[in-house]
């Protein structure tokens, strides 16, 4: 559909444990050295595992979500006034209230909704328009993108917003730690054998995505949003459908939205997060949708080295899926044992890969069987 390629990333800022900024993530993703170390935000001594990716000197993440936001429309060449009626859609973590610090990944105040933290980061950062906020755990950033590129491709808005944060904080980190999905040996290992689990990390980023007449300001597009799909299988609480059909299904929404072919596909950021059963389902379905192309496509997850950013994962992933395609370099897998005959695929596992693909998937999967596919496009 032609409508679906008017979305574009015309700004982009990230924060994660590989450093400040979009650059900095890029060159982590690329050198592939897991940012993994012991937690020193808060105790934890009585816990399994110790580790997650960090950044170590952070704000509360309702001024890191200002900063970001600020960066990205900066980035975007939006002064003040051009923020004027901007929408934003902002993914952070639900539930009663936020947190009172950085410590805790924290709102702005004890009893903050993400609601009304979304009303203060657009009073802040001057965006005006409407606010909407996405809590549907992994797959909230990546719905978040989905719907702004609907609302530009159906004409509805010029221009939106996106943000999303996530920081390592004690109740998270408890609850994934007590369900043993953490990595005891402290790495996390997509789709390799020998993969013990996920490893939590810090993730606040944020993007413009505008229509095409973008270009009447002389800005030169990061990327493009050519397609998006999203569906479910909900056949567990947590567990992923082994069989991959969701997942297979909102690839195959992506590429039908933008019209073009498994072929087309030069690249796949996965969400694998380094667990046994969600790795293998993914890989399944990869080859549901992507028939043969799938024993050829590049696949590694950028999770590795940053970790799961939980519902900012979306983003963090997005913002460098694009800038990696734009450089040419595809991100390592890091943390590979060993091929596991459950994730039959292409991995790149031997440094960064050289690429001269035009159009790379970013896959993201939550609890309850929500999956989302992101279709991007550069040149």
């Amino acid at each position: 559909m032609v409508e679906a390629r008017v979305a574009q990333l015309t700004g982009v800022h990230a924060v994660s444990a590989l450093g400040r900024g979009a650059d900095a993530q890029l060159a982590g993703v690329l050198a592939g050295v897991p940012a993994f170390g012991p937690v020193g935000r808060f105790d934890t001594a009585t816990r399994r595992v110790t580790v997650a990716a960090t950044v170590p000197e952070v704000a509360t993440l309702t001024d890191e979500l200002a900063d970001a936001i600020d960066a990205a429309c900066r980035a975007a060449g939006l002064d003040r006034a051009q923020r004027t009626g901007c929408a934003l859609l902002l993914a952070v973590h639900g539930g009663p209230a936020l947190g009172t610090g950085p410590a805790a990944g924290a709102g702005p105040a004890l009893g903050t909704s993400p609601a009304v933290l979304a009303g203060l980061l657009a009073a802040r950062c001057g965006l005006s328009g409407h606010t909407r906020v996405y809590t549907s755990a992994c797959v909230s950033a990546s719905t978040a993108v989905a719907d702004a590129a609907a609302r530009i491709s159906r004409g509805d808005v010029e221009r939106v917003v996106v943000a999303a944060g996530y920081l390592v904080e004690p109740g998270q980190f408890a609850l994934f730690d007590a369900g043993r999905a953490l990595a005891v040996d402290g790495a996390v290992r997509p789709f390799s054998a020998g993969r013990r689990g996920l490893l939590l990390g810090d993730g606040v980023a944020a993007v413009v995505l505008e229509s095409s007449t973008v270009r009447r300001r002389g800005v030169e597009p990061v990327a493009t949003v050519v397609g998006w799909g999203r569906a479910g299988d909900a056949f567990h609480p947590c567990q992923p459908e082994p069989g991959g059909t969701g997942l297979a299904r909102a690839v195959g929404g992506a590429l039908h939205r933008a019209g073009l072919p498994p072929e087309s596909v030069g690249y796949v950021n996965a969400n694998a997060t380094g667990t046994a059963q969600s790795d293998a389902a993914e890989a399944a379905a990869l080859r549901r949708a992507l028939g043969g192309h799938a024993n050829r496509v590049p696949v590694s997850s950028t999770k590795s080295v940053h970790g799961h950013a939980l519902e900012a994962s979306g983003l963090l992933e997005l913002v460098v899926t694009a800038l990696a395609l734009r450089h040419g370099e595809l991100p390592v897998n890091a943390g590979w044992l060993g091929p596991d005959d459950a994730c039959p695929l292409n991995v790149v596992t031997n440094g960064p890969q050289k690429t001269e693909a035009t159009h790379a998937l970013t896959l993201n999967a939550a609890f309850g069987g929500a999956n989302t596919a992101l279709l991007v496009g550069v040149g």
